[in-house]
């Protein structure tokens, strides 16, 4: 392709809405353009990354016997009623209606649509295991979109779904996708890591998420570097404290004026953190978000809540719970802010962190201004309507597996497995007949990868200064061929040869013939990032040129034939 004949427009200025270099350098280069937040359009040099990613995806899903499939983005809200996820789902679900009137969404995902198709074409265990999936945009109404690709309300996914007969071949199943997941992001060349995960509104039972290391990321993972232990934060679990055994002692109500933070009361009773009770307050909404009930949750006073395992114990879903008004709560359940504490509470559902029931003579707060409780003991003095882990596993705390201090890092969600099981044809009745003709559920699983969060990825972990530095295998084009001055015979004359013979191998290639200052040219092949650059110039006449990899500083002059030479065997070995 010859660029001054190519629709692109590169930017030398950084845009004022991005933050990211992923999302300033896929502006600056033109490969996406913006049309309202969180939405955007893929340019010819930006669409063609995405389709080397999807090319990779389609044939790892192949290799294990995947068919792709294409389903419609609009959804009937009789399939997410029946599932469950109607409203379940939340307000990130795009809803829609018809000039009947009746209602739709925009598919965030597919569950649905393929337990559907399934339980209409599936009848016998002779059709089962089988592999479906498909690459198709997707909607998710964020309430803050940002980051350019990173977290958008329109997006390419992948969505792949296994249908076998038991829970042995969902086994099976997911460990080939995993593997499958493993391949593909390798080849995209990502560095990532598979952690555990929690299965969050799709559900399920297990679950792991692909992300790829960066500092820019909405994912945290823990990790431990002596064993094998990597999760999410919201995931991890949290070993409890050694269970005390000290003698329980009365109760001992003590005047701790002002004293609203857990550090405040520590330091003026002249303890350490660890011996409070911490409490945090709740309200929880039903499906229809009228107001549930309120929840007091207790940790110790040096922990961090995990939302999430919060969540998770009470059975419900993200969007359903946020911290109380104290005042209200404080009418409702005799709750005082800053001074709540687990005795005496009423009309709140309780939950407490595993951990403190184990531990002896804490101190809370006495529900009563400017007191708190010393020696307060669980079983004797309150009870949990839940116990649970409710912590949250902080850099340098125990590992769970190994008890070596654990270590944070951030990425990027760029894919998830899930187990389901049931979940869904047992609510959509997806059967089949087994050997002795008795109908069995339909056992699935769920595999995701965001391709175009893949492309910002990519471009995280692959730029520098000057621009993108885009890895072989997903570059819009291999080569680009720098022509110093397009109207010189020699020098075009050895440009179309070199464009010529590169094309012939196979080698995807650009000819900046553009009637443009070499200096111009040179910044638009660095900040395009493509991975080799041959720039035909003075010593065109001699067969000279110049050959520089992109991710290199150096760079070398050669003959023509050696360029074309080396350029095809990199091509080959990295593509």
């Amino acid at each position: 392709m010859k660029l001054s004949k190519m629709h692109i427009k590169t930017l030398r200025e950084v845009p004022a809405e991005a933050e990211i270099p992923s999302h300033i350098l896929l502006l600056r280069t033109g490969m996406i353009r913006k049309l309202v937040s969180g939405v955007y359009g893929f340019m010819p040099l930006g669409w063609r990354a995405v389709r080397k990613i999807e090319d990779i995806i389609r044939q790892e899903m192949d290799n294990i016997g995947g068919q792709e499939i294409h389903m419609s983005a609009i959804q009937p809200s009789e399939l997410w009623e029946e599932s469950g996820r109607w409203f379940a789902y939340g307000p990130e679900l795009w809803r829609v209606k018809d000039r009947n009137g009746r209602d739709f969404c925009l598919g965030p995902t597919h569950e649905e649509i393929f337990t559907d198709i399934i339980r209409n074409d599936v009848s016998s265990h002779r059709q089962l295991p089988l592999y479906l999936y498909q690459i198709q945009t997707k909607y998710r109404d964020e309430a803050r979109p940002r980051f350019g690709l990173m977290r958008s309300r329109e997006f390419i996914m992948k969505d792949a779904y296994s249908f076998d007969r038991d829970f042995d071949g969902l086994d099976k199943s997911y460990d080939e996708m995993y593997e499958a997941y493993e391949k593909i992001f390798t080849r995209c060349g990502l560095t990532f890591r598979p952690v555990e995960a929690d299965t969050g509104a799709i559900g399920g039972s297990n679950s792991h998420e692909f992300t790829a290391l960066s500092e820019v990321g909405e994912s945290e993972i823990a990790y431990c570097e002596k064993c094998s232990m990597a999760a999410t934060t919201e995931r991890a679990e949290f070993v409890d404290a050694p269970a005390e055994t000290d003698e329980m002692m009365a109760l001992e109500e003590v005047d701790t004026p002002g004293t609203k933070t857990i550090e405040e009361v520590a330091n003026f009773l002249g303890i350490d953190q660890s011996r409070t009770i911490k409490a945090l307050l709740f309200i929880t909404y039903d499906d229809e978000g009228k107001e549930k009930e309120y929840v007091a949750a207790f940790i110790r006073g040096d922990r961090e809540l995990n939302m999430i395992k919060l969540i998770n114990a009470l059975g419900i879903h993200e969007h359903s719970i946020e911290f109380a008004d104290e005042a209200k709560m404080a009418e409702a359940t005799g709750c005082v802010g800053g001074f709540t504490g687990p005795i005496g509470l009423h009309d709140c559902k309780i939950v407490v962190d595993s951990e403190l029931t184990g531990l002896k003579n804490l101190c809370a707060g006495a529900n009563k201004e400017d007191y708190h409780v010393k020696n307060v003991n669980y079983d004797r003095d309150y009870k949990g309507d839940i116990v649970a882990d409710l912590k949250l596993l902080k850099e340098g705390d125990p590992c769970p597996i190994c008890g070596e201090p654990v270590k944070h890092a951030r990425g990027i969600e760029v894919g998830q497995v899930f187990k389901l099981g049931t979940k869904y044809s047992e609510a959509m009745k997806a059967t089949y007949k087994d050997e002795n003709q008795k109908d069995q559920l339909i056992v699935m699983g769920c595999y995701g990868i965001g391709v175009t969060r893949t492309l910002a990825a990519i471009v995280e972990q692959n730029h520098d200064e000057n621009g993108i530095i885009w890895p072989m295998s997903v570059a819009p084009y291999h080569v680009i061929i720098t022509l110093v001055k397009p109207g010189d015979e020699q020098q075009q004359a050895l440009a179309d040869k070199i464009y010529n013979e590169l094309a012939k191998a196979g080698v995807e290639v650009l000819l900046d013939d553009r009637d443009e200052r070499p200096g111009v040219k040179f910044k638009d092949a660095d900040l395009l990032g493509i991975p080799v650059r041959i720039t035909v110039g003075k010593r065109a006449s001699e067969g000279i040129v110049e050959y520089k990899l992109r991710r290199e500083i150096e760079k070398e002059e050669k003959t023509a034939e050696d360029a074309v030479k080396d350029a095809i065997a990199l091509v080959n070995v990295e593509k």
